[in-house]
Parts: structure tokens; C-alpha cells; sequence
């Protein structure tokens, strides 16, 4: 088994030892070592099941170039090169392709209709979809509306990823990879501003 990797959010906040960051950190262990170990699960997990490893990181490549967080990106963007460097440009172009202000979308009929907005609705093109396949297009475009409308989930958009081979269990792993990245990305663009300040 290869050696654990040190603290993400560290590396990608560019948080020193000893640092004020550093210390700012430590004032709440648990949160980041849980972090940490939430990172690992999902990134280098004893047994990765039915999501490989090389979707893991197209999905977070694809997450952190949405959120335009240039750190992040090019730390996943770099990862998934080293695994597949065909798949790592693609993901970029589509990255590029699904860019867009959010939140978007529409509530069912009552109160919050009057926050309904409009957006497009992202597809993978097809010199994507030759590089990725179905399984990976599909989580994709199920990605990119979590990202940008996620009050247009529905149980047709995760048909569409059984339909392209996702199982519940995979369909978790994928939502808890956008979930993570969000907050990972938060929590970065959090401590860089403080660096800032």
C-alpha cells in the first residue's frame, strides 16, 4: 500500500508548519483529521469497489474546474493525468464546455418558485463522450447539476445514471465526491483569504 498522502487542505491552502494557519487549524483536530481521513476514503480507499479510482479523481477534476478554485483544479486536473492523461484533457475540455454561474433552476410549484432561475442544462459532447464512455459522461452531467442546479435533482436524473451503469451504491460514492469537493473547496478558498488578510 502506498504511503499516505499528507494534508490536502494544507497543500492546497498552502498552510506552513507552525504557520498562523497552521495554528488556526489546530484548534480544531478533529475537524481536520476528519477531513483528512474523508479525503482518503474517498481517494485512496483500501478497496475502491466499483468506482475506479481514475473516475474519482475525473469527477473531482471536473468539481474543482466548475468551481474555478485554481489551486484545487490543477491539483486534480495533475492527479488524473498521472492516471490517464487522454481522460485528464477531456475532462478539461469539458470543464470548459459546462462553465456557468449558479445556482440555477426551478423549485416545485409554491413559495420558493419566486427563486427560480434559468440555466443551461449541461451535455457532454460527443468528442467527450468518446473519451469517457457512457458511465463517466453520465456522472458528469449528473455532476454538473449538482454543482449548479441542484433543486432540479430528480429521480429521472439518477435513472440516467443507473441507466449508464451507476449502482446506489456507486450513485453514493459519486454524490459524496461532489459533496466533499465543495466543502474541501470552501474550506481552501477560506484559509487563502485569511492568508490574505
Amino acid at each position: 500500500m502506498s504511503e499516505p498522502t499528507a494534508d490536502v487542505i494544507d497543500l492546497l491552502a498552502g498552510v506552513e508548519h507552525s504557520s498562523a494557519l497552521d495554528r488556526i487549524r489546530d484548534q480544531r483536530p478533529v475537524a481536520r483529521e476528519n477531513a483528512q481521513k474523508s479525503w482518503a476514503a474517498l481517494f485512496e480507499p483500501e478497496d475502491p469497489g466499483s468506482v475506479s479510482v481514475p473516475e474519482r479523481y475525473a469527477v473531482a477534476a471536473f468539481v474543482a474546474a466548475l468551481h474555478r478554485e485554481p489551486e484545487t483544479a490543477r491539483f486534480y486536473a495533475e492527479a488524473l493525468a498521472r492516471h490517464d492523461a487522454r481522460l485528464a484533457a477531456a475532462v478539461a475540455a469539458e470543464a470548459g464546455r459546462g462553465r456557468t454561474e449558479g445556482p440555477y433552476g426551478h423549485y416545485p410549484e409554491g413559495p420558493l418558485s419566486a427563486e427560480d432561475r434559468r440555466g443551461p442544462v449541461y451535455h457532454v459532447s460527443g468528442d467527450g463522450r468518446s473519451v469517457l464512455g457512457p458511465r463517466l459522461a453520465a456522472a458528469l452531467e449528473h455532476t454538473h447539476l449538482l454543482v449548479f442546479r441542484p433543486r432540479d435533482a430528480s429521480a429521472a436524473a439518477l435513472q440516467a445514471l443507473l441507466d449508464a451503469g451507476w449502482s446506489t451504491t456507486d450513485i453514493v460514492t459519486l454524490s459524496q465526491l461532489v459533496a466533499f469537493l465543495s466543502f474541501q473547496i470552501r474550506v481552501v478558498a477560506g484559509l487563502r483569504a485569511l492568508a490574505a488578510a
